[in-house]
């Protein structure tokens, strides 16, 4: 459980100033001209000792992934990016930094830029966030006018931020499709390697981070690496910013100590869950494209990387999408399918044609109409999707439907069962559904 004081965003409801004033007495801009001074070295260093792992998604150790920047900077410029383009279902965390504190990620780019040799950084926005935008666009002026970024600043430190406005697709959240759209191609993931830490964005060295990994980094220092890896779980350190949507009884978003176990995540946070703990059926932890996971294995389960991992899904961006017992997990699922066919690429040919494939097959099965063969045909699909792509948006089609297979199959088959009973009911059942 994370106490008040060790809180990083503390106004992640919008309740206080976001602008330059607020972000002030809030603490941000404090010290920053000493992290630069004591040298790359040092703030890397700072960072791998605070074990802060990316909190995008994949949870890659961050400081591991700045060390990977050249340390010569050679005639090809180093580059920061900072990815806001959130668009994982059910992820609404990055946005509320950006609309509420967004001077935390204008520090941290300019630590992050320091750290990894970088006078230039862009922030990829995603396409539907328009006032979130204009408020990151007002918080970068303001440091801008203030002197505490751009050329000859307080801080000794060059560093121009600019805002990319996105076009509206999930593909341009992998790093490497970012990339291509920041150079004003379409947005399809490039082959690695080469990675963007040697050729990344306008073939020169890249780091690529996340909204939360950038805007924790200046409170990082501050504080001192023993201070943030001190909270939660050894190897899942510091705090998180949870997203619980679904069948709770007071939907949020909250800061807490990574580690914090669900039931206590939502009694504390959520008022429970909608019709008491017993109506609880499923929970997707991590945003839409990690496997769901039943109620009785995540009831008492630490909400981190490593826990989840042991279940067969994942912490993911952590979030927490909460299903009861009146969710219709075969058509939950296949919405998320459609979600996937819908924003796949189409550069890869398993990604291309399973995901629609995936989606039609069910389709047919939330509906009755499929045989029980099929099952197993489907998740046989599933595992010639997952790492045959060249990026993980197949994987990210691919695991809600292992999951739904894994613990649900037993609902698919009485579906089934039931359409082949009596095929006329169920036809005026699909009939009422789609009225």
């Amino acid at each position: 459980m994370l106490a008040d004081k060790d809180r990083i965003f503390t106004n992640l409801y919008g309740l206080h100033d976001w602008g330059l004033d607020g972000a002030r007495k809030r603490g941000c801009w404090v010290d920053v001209k000493s992290f630069i001074e004591k040298g790359r070295d040092w703030m890397i260093n700072e960072m791998k000792a605070s074990g802060l792992r990316g909190r995008g998604g994949a949870g890659f150790p961050t400081g591991l992934k700045w060390s990977f920047m050249p340390k010569q900077i050679g005639e090809r410029p180093h580059y920061l990016v900072v990815n806001a383009d959130e668009s994982e279902p059910g992820t609404c965390k990055d946005r509320e930094i950006m609309r509420h504190d967004p001077h935390l990620l204008v520090e941290g780019c300019l630590i992050a830029g320091a750290a990894m040799g970088a006078h230039v950084g862009y922030i990829y926005v995603r396409g539907e966030f328009i006032r979130e935008r204009e408020r990151l666009q007002a918080a970068i002026d303001q440091a801008y006018e203030a002197r505490l970024i751009g050329p000859n600043n307080i801080h000794g430190w060059d560093f121009d931020l600019y805002v990319h406005h996105g076009a509206g697709a999930y593909i341009c959240g992998e790093e490497t499709a970012l990339l291509e759209s920041l150079e004003g191609k379409k947005g399809q993931p490039r082959m690695k390697p080469p990675f963007p830490a040697n050729v990344g964005l306008y073939g020169a060295p890249t780091t690529i981070n996340n909204v939360e990994s950038i805007a924790v980094a200046g409170t990082i220092m501050r504080r001192g690496a023993a201070w943030f890896s001190g909270i939660g779980r050894p190897n899942n350190v510091g705090t998180k910013l949870f997203c619980i949507s679904g069948h709770v009884n007071k939907p949020c978003n909250v800061e807490e100590a990574m580690g914090i176990p669900f039931r206590e995540l939502i009694d504390k946070h959520c008022g429970g869950i909608r019709g008491g703990w017993d109506n609880l059926l499923a929970v997707i932890p991590g945003g839409a494209s990690v496997p769901c996971v039943p109620a009785d294995q995540i009831i008492d389960c630490p909400m981190d990387f490593d826990s989840l991992r042991n279940l067969k899904s994942g912490l993911g961006t952590a979030a927490v999408i909460v299903m009861d017992k009146s969710t219709d997990m075969i058509r939950a699922i296949a919405r998320l399918a459609y979600f996937y066919k819908h924003e796949s690429c189409g550069q890869c040919t398993p990604c291309r044609e399973g995901t629609g494939w995936m989606w039609r097959v069910l389709t047919r099965m939330a509906e009755g109409r499929a045989e029980k063969r099929e099952i197993d045909m489907l998740l046989d699909v599933t595992y010639q999707i997952e790492g045959h792509t060249i990026c993980a948006l197949g994987d990210a089609a691919a695991w809600p439907v292992q999951g739904l297979i894994r613990h649900f199959r037993h609902v698919i088959e009485d579906r089934l069962d039931q359409y082949s009973a009596n095929p006329d009911h169920a036809g005026a059942v699909r009939l009422q559904a789609a009225e």
